[in-house]
């Protein structure tokens, strides 16, 4: 199990040019000699969520929060607590039996997190549709009847 602090990091431009914010998250080490990090955007994953370059795998940012921007969010909570279960799996009952039920409590700590960001997708969408023009089109596909006669 390994928690890995990712931020967006502040590239330098072309000569004369103005920096630019990177698309993606990265670790610390990853960023060094190619940009300062931007500390406020700090976010934590687990360590499966980089590349073999030290990069978030996936698309850009999730800071706007729409329903398909959480869940990355959604996947990563649930990555982690699954990192927690595996390496408390291993733990010997007795031995380091405190180190075990900290790393239960965190995943399910973990889990309760995803399941509220499940529960505001849920929200969300249903929002989505008590506003949606009931004079509008319908974007569902409803395959013809059988006409039998």
């Amino acid at each position: 199990m390994t928690d890995v602090f990712v931020y967006y990091f502040m590239r330098p431009g072309v000569p004369g040019g103005e920096e630019s914010l990177s698309n993606r998250r990265a670790s610390l080490e990853t960023i060094q000699g190619k940009g300062e990090a931007v500390m406020q955007s700090q976010q934590i994953v687990d360590h499966t969520e980089l590349d073999a370059n030290g990069f978030v795998i996936g698309g850009p940012s999730n800071e706007s929060k729409s329903v398909d921007e959480l869940w990355p969010q959604i996947r990563s909570l649930e990555l982690r607590a699954k990192s927690r279960d595996a390496e408390a799996l291993k733990i010997l009952e007795g031995a380091e039996s405190v180190r075990k039920q900290v790393l239960h409590e965190e995943s399910l700590e973990l889990r309760n997190q995803a399941l509220v960001l499940k529960a505001r997708v849920e929200a969300m969408r249903a929002e989505n549709l008590r506003n949606q023009d009931p004079t509008q089109e319908s974007t569902t596909y409803w395959a013809p009847r059988s006409q039998t006669g």
